[in-house]
């Protein structure tokens, strides 16, 4: 089993049963990667999942540093251009650690 892959597929059921719609996983780039793409309403909500099987080192959602962050906004800035995207966008967080999901939005 592929925690990672789990994990992402957790994430995009919790959030589509809080009325987000999917649109892409794993949209890759030689530079970062999109964990899941989503729609709420009028916004694009690019989200980053992060798993942790325990919270020794602050858990999940403490595992996003600077640097990723950068790679995920330049991933998403190259998806806007290529899917000609004009609408708000924004960056959620689901760190998920054992059995309990946290959700942030406009994590960064």
């Amino acid at each position: 089993m592929d925690i990672g892959k789990d994990a992402e597929q957790r994430a995009r059921t919790y959030l589509a049963q809080h009325g987000l719609t999917f649109v892409a996983a794993n949209v890759r780039y030689s530079f970062g990667e999109l964990d899941l793409v989503m729609r709420d309403g009028k916004h694009w909500v690019f989200v980053e999942v992060k798993y942790r099987s325990n919270r020794q080192f602050g858990g999940a959602v403490q595992a996003l540093g600077a640097a990723q962050v950068q790679r995920l906004r330049q991933a998403a800035a190259c998806y806007i251009q290529q899917h000609r995207i004009d609408a708000p966008c924004r960056f959620d967080l689901v760190a998920i650690d054992k059995q309990q999901i946290d959700w942030v939005r406009g994590a960064f």
